[in-house]
């Protein structure tokens, strides 16, 4: 079992920055990505940001430029600089994690951006 502890939301005005955090922790074992996906609410779960196993990433075309998601050297821990952030960023962000065709979730963490 693998388990993800989230950190690093919280309440920002637009334009301000935020980091987000997740440590991946248990049985690793043939990783094919970890990411960010968000949930506002109303809406269905949508993909922010991934990085695959190799470096590879791609991102949500709205965040592009805005946000970065990078990763420590053992590829247990994933992050998310969020720059510029906008009302519509507004949601949980969840992080995820892919291996053997299995998705992990973890407890998500609130961001709210006012104006």
């Amino acid at each position: 079992q693998v388990h993800l502890a989230e950190s690093g939301g919280g309440l920002v005005q637009a334009g301000e920055s935020l980091r987000l955090s997740c440590a991946a922790s248990g049985r690793i074992i043939r990783l094919t990505s970890m990411g960010w996906y968000r949930q506002a609410p109303g809406k269905q779960r949508e993909l922010v940001a991934r990085m695959t196993y190799d470096g590879n990433t791609n991102y949500k075309d709205s965040v592009k430029g805005r946000f970065n998601i990078s990763r420590n050297r053992a590829r247990t821990a994933v992050y998310l600089q969020m720059n510029n952030l906008k009302l519509e960023d507004t949601a949980v962000y969840y992080c995820n994690l892919q291996q053997l065709g299995t998705d992990f979730w973890g407890q998500g963490t609130q961001v709210t951006v006012s104006l």
